[in-house]
Formats: C-alpha cells, structure tokens, sequence
C-alpha cells in the first residue's frame, strides 16, 4: 500500500517534484540559452556597441519591455494558441515549457545585460587595438569579464522560474503548484499547502547555495 503525507501517496508528491525539475531544467536551459543571446543582441547593437543598429535594438528592446510587463499568470492564458501551435496541447508538463521559457528569456536578458554592461569599455578597447574580432572580443573578452555575474544573474532567473513553475500548476503543468492547488487549496488540507510552500523554500536555498559557490569559485584568479 502506498504510503501517505498529509493525505496525498507519497508516489502522487514524487511526481510533482519530478514535474517541477522538469519545467525547472528543461525551462532554465532553453530559456537561459535564449536570454543571453539577447543580451548579447541589446549590448552589441545599443548605440555605441559593437555592431551598432538602433533598428534591431529598439525591437528587442521594446519586445523585453512589453513581455517583462505580463505577469506570468495572464501571459500564460494568453499564450495558449501559441502554446497549442507549438505543442500541440496546452495541459501538460511538456506544454508548460512554451510560456515558461517565453517568460523567463526576457527576464533573463535583462540580467545577462546589466551583467555585460558592467565591462568596462577600456578592455574592449584593448582588444579592438590587438585586432580581435567581434568573435572574439566577445568569446575572449566580453563573456569571460562577466561570467560570476552572469552566474549570479542566471541563479536569480531560475528561482524565480521556479516561482513560475509553481503558478504552471493553474495550467495544468504538475508539479508543486499542482499538487498545492489540487490536495491543498481545494481539499483545503492546510498541512499539505505548509508542506509544499517547505518544498519550494528548500528548492530556493539549494539552487542559491550553489549559484553563489559557483559565482565564488569564477571570481577566484586563476
């Protein structure tokens, strides 16, 4: 017989924490992937940057603005045709990766940016002199001046892509919100919702106790 906390199998409360790693993962690494590469596209064709075009800037730029202004509940019931175009369903784990990752890469971004923006221009300076090219300036120079940054920006990003993955729960995603939502609020089971909201804090100083290791450990000289 299966075993229970709270009055929910414990097999039930394993799921949901696999679903959340799931959106968790899946969500940081597409979405991450996605946010530095539009950083990259705002620190480079910003007025003065490297490859300079007030075009492109400026629709990036306006497209962060106007997505980082949706909070993420409404975003993800407006996302739903894309969410269906995309995969073909809108409930489920898999689905919630849409709206996850279209949320979290302009927050991202955001961070990756301030991040970039902190080298100082005498070091892009010094490469341009030595005949770096862009590339390069920005695989041997740009990237690895601010990589404890980035590192930090990214732990921010995925704490609160974990805070997003619980809200998934309302769009049929699983995972911890799920299970508060349905056993918790519902079945109004208080223990079950304290449990959860443990779950999540636990969830939070983990993934920040190893962002900032990993932030230490790249600042230290090598």
């Amino acid at each position: 017989m299966d075993q229970e906390i709270f009055g929910v199998s414990a097999a039930k409360i394993l799921l949901a924490g696999e679903q959340t790693l799931y959106m968790l993962g899946w969500g940081m690494v597409i979405g991450g992937i996605l946010g530095v590469l539009i950083a990259l596209g705002l620190v480079l064709t910003r007025p003065g940057g490297l490859l300079a075009n007030r075009v492109i800037y400026a629709v990036l730029n306006v497209s962060v603005n106007i997505i980082r202004s949706i909070p993420f509940i409404i975003l993800l019931v407006a996302l739903i045709p894309v969410t269906r175009l995309i995969a073909g369903t809108a409930v489920g784990t898999q689905a919630q990766l849409v709206p996850l990752v279209i949320y979290i890469a302009p927050f991202l971004a955001r961070l990756v940016e301030a991040s970039l923006l902190e080298v100082k221009p005498g070091v892009i300076e010094a490469a341009q002199a030595m005949g770096a090219t862009n590339f390069q300036i920005i695989r041997y120079f740009l990237l690895p001046e601010t990589y404890s940054s980035i590192v930090l920006a990214l732990t921010t990003g995925v704490i609160g892509l974990l805070g997003a993955t619980a809200m998934a729960g309302y769009g049929g995603g699983g995972g911890v919100g799920d299970l508060a939502l349905t056993y918790g609020r519902e079945a109004m089971n208080t223990p079950l919702m304290i449990f959860t909201v443990i779950i999540l804090v636990i969830f939070v100083q983990i993934l920040q106790v190893i962002g900032n290791a990993l932030a230490r450990r790249l600042r230290e000289p090598r």
